[in-house]
């Protein structure tokens, strides 16, 4: 028996469960017509052949037609739901693995004018900031019917042979008559502590009524809304207490915060840059007050913080979500006594951004997560070793040279700075980001563990290239940034990248023009601002940092609305004139003709990049396939086999930013695709 408290086994009513690590339900938004079909079952199977305890599915699975999802949520109120989620059961349960489900009824946490269009509801007419409909005031028959739809619902995931379901709370219809801010009904649903809490106990028991005893049924739920008007701490213990007293669930997953905005979202799921593991002792003061089983996830990264819940008490169950996207096989790798190969999680959420932009849940640098039908977890070794030579060691290239190692080739990096990271290194000097560099340091280290040639401080020409008698070339040289973007004056501006390095120094009167949206343009104003500079941040779009999405913007918005920080969004800068010794900025807009200046010290502008490729087209010619690449092989996990210049020394590929100017996950995900068939 291992002596890791982690790897300890956990009796949970008549279930007993391998060790203390589960992922806890979350929707990555995979299913097919609301059916968690192929990519959703091997994405979770895949989690459970490498060792983890408990997989939730479903973050959110709907019990009821009147709860349609806002993002791709599983439909557990129809009756085709039991087949496919029978298939993902007994698929996990073969590996070992328990599974259980998520169900809900979103209230007011949806839209009107989503599947049917029917009326939104909830116990008041208050409508959900994040989601913004205001809903129908829930009545006695609404009452009736969703407490039917949650028990069918239950009864269809118990016919599909699941471990047990959980209810969700927090930020749902069933918290909404918990809140004072959400339930201004009278009684018997609204007024007394009691009177809120009659809905859930009530669903509660027809549930148990339908299921019987022995099924397993827990509820996640906040035991402290920590929002002015909010359910307190002091009513959370008690409805925390009251519910174990009920007899109708088996175990407590707690959270801390409100779901309703996007700065309550991000405090109750931390992101990058925010405090690991925020709300655990709190979880442990549930856990001591009630006596009672008591699981919870948030922010728990790392093995080490997943340890200490364990062994100090705090938790019988720890989820380790992201954790889990980043690396699947976290457990396997724990059990294996090699937890320095854990691809860590760097909080950065393109998962739940995405899914929140109706998008997937993708790992920003793990692309096989979500692919597992086409992308390997795992990299299995070439038939052959090849000499493959690289140039870049940002993202895209040290992906590459991973892959290319673990399948056993013979990898040589050139790179023109004295270390790897490229556009990781310039994002990560910022305190706020600084996790990011892991992205860069765990791939450095499994490169170093396989023998990969580095070449630091060497701008690789054609010559240095050939000179390693390579079978492939892959160019992963970045870009630069695009700053010639005015009709005047792109001599007077500087780059957002110029105020990250340290290259320019911040001035007193800043205008930053961001016309890529991403985290560059946020970040030089943070950085700005904090000098106690006045910035304007102007952009074209409707909104802006677009592609910063809505969690990740809390942070900067924190900072930056603290400071004297003006958005100007729906204005583009066209030209910069020097007037004394400032600059004069003029803007103009796309919905007409109109102008409008601004005096000041300093233009930023953050525009993108544009690709770096003097090498490639150099190599281009002398290369077998031309530098073409198969997009058809490519997008369906195909090998690459074209070869239009048969006298051609190698093949050439170029991959990241040396392409376009995208994000950090297109660049791995160029890099794991084209790499894992060489």
């Amino acid at each position: 028996m291992p002596t890791d408290p982690l790897l300890q086994p956990y009796r949970l009513k008549h279930l007993t469960l391998r060790n203390r690590i589960m992922i806890t339900s979350h929707e990555p938004a995979y299913p097919e017509d609301g059916m968690p079909k192929d990519r959703y079952r091997a994405y979770h199977v895949e989690r459970a052949k490498a060792g983890v305890a408990l997989t939730m599915t479903a973050g959110s699975a709907s019990v009821a037609r009147d709860s349609p999802p806002v993002f791709n949520n599983i439909l557990a109120w129809k009756d085709e739901v039991v087949g496919w989620m029978k298939r993902l059961t007994d698929e996990c349960h073969e590996h070992g693995a328990a599974v259980m489900i998520q169900l809900t009824h979103l209230g007011r946490r949806t839209r009107w004018d989503k599947a049917d269009w029917l009326p939104v509801v909830a116990p008041s007419h208050e409508r959900e900031a994040a989601h913004r409909a205001f809903p129908k005031r829930i009545e006695d028959w609404d009452i009736a019917r969703i407490i039917g739809d949650f028990a069918d619902a239950a009864e269809r995931m118990q016919a599909a042979g699941v471990d047990g379901i959980e209810l969700e709370a927090y930020g749902h219809l069933l918290e909404q008559f918990w809140s004072p801010l959400t339930n201004d009904l009278d009684a018997p649903w609204g007024g007394s502590l009691e009177n809120r809490l009659r809905f859930s106990l009530d669903v509660l028991r027809a549930i148990r009524d339908r299921v019987g005893p022995e099924f397993i049924v827990g509820i996640r739920y906040t035991g402290d809304q920590n929002q002015p008007g909010g359910m307190t701490k002091a009513e959370g213990m008690e409805v925390s207490q009251r519910l174990r007293d009920s007899g109708l669930v088996d175990f407590l997953n707690v959270v801390k915060g409100h779901i309703d905005t996007d700065p309550g979202l991000t405090d109750l799921i931390p992101i990058q840059g925010m405090r690991n593991a925020p709300h655990l002792d709190f979880a442990g003061e549930i856990r001591a007050a009630t006596g009672f089983p008591t699981f919870h996830a948030a922010k728990i990264p790392d093995l080490a913080t997943a340890r200490h819940a364990i062994a100090s008490g705090k938790l019988d169950m720890v989820g380790m979500t992201r954790a889990h996207m980043a690396d699947p096989h976290l457990v396997r790798k724990l059990i294996e006594g090699h937890e320095e190969d854990i691809r860590p999680c760097v909080g950065a959420n393109y998962c739940l951004d995405r899914i929140y932009q109706g998008g997937m849940a993708l790992c920003l640098h793990n692309p096989a997560t979500g692919r597992e039908l086409t992308e390997p977890q795992t990299i299995a070794p070439a038939p052959a070793s090849k000499r493959i030579t690289i140039i870049g060691a940002g993202p895209a290239g040290m992906e590459a040279a991973r892959v290319a190692a673990e399948r056993g080739h013979h990898v040589t990096v050139f790179e023109a700075a004295d270390q790897p990271g490229g556009q990781i290194r310039l994002t990560a000097l910022q305190e706020r980001r600084r996790e990011m560099i892991s992205i860069i340091r765990w791939r450095f280290e499994q490169c170093e563990k396989r023998g990969v040639t580095f070449h630091f401080n060497t701008f690789a020409d054609a010559d240095a290239v050939l000179a390693t008698r390579p079978d492939e070339v892959i160019v992963a040289t970045g870009g630069l940034p695009h700053t010639e973007v005015l009709s005047e004056g792109n001599a007077l501006v500087c780059s957002a990248w110029d105020i990250l390095s340290g290259d320019v120094k911040p001035e007193a009167c800043v205008l930053i023009f961001d016309d890529a949206g991403d985290h560059a343009g946020l970040q030089a104003a943070d950085l700005i601002s904090a000098t106690g500079a006045r910035v304007e941040i102007v952009t074209p779009d409707r909104s802006f940092a677009p592609e910063v999405m809505a969690m990740n913007l809390v942070p900067y918005m924190r900072a930056l609305q603290a400071r004297d920080t003006t958005f100007t969004v729906t204005w583009r800068l066209m030209s910069v004139v020097r007037e004394g010794n400032r600059l004069r900025a003029t803007l103009g807009s796309d919905y007409s003709d109109v102008r409008r200046e601004r005096l000041v010290d300093q233009v930023v502008v953050n525009h993108g990049t544009r690709p770096l490729d003097d090498l490639y087209f150099e190599l281009k010619p002398l290369s077998s396939n031309l530098g073409e690449v198969d997009y058809t092989a490519i997008a369906t996990g195909g090998p690459q086999r074209l070869a239009p210049n048969p006298q051609g020394r190698f093949r050439l590929f170029r991959i990241g930013d040396a392409v376009a100017a995208r994000n950090t996950h297109a660049a791995i995900y160029d890099a794991l695709r084209l790499v894992k068939d060489i």
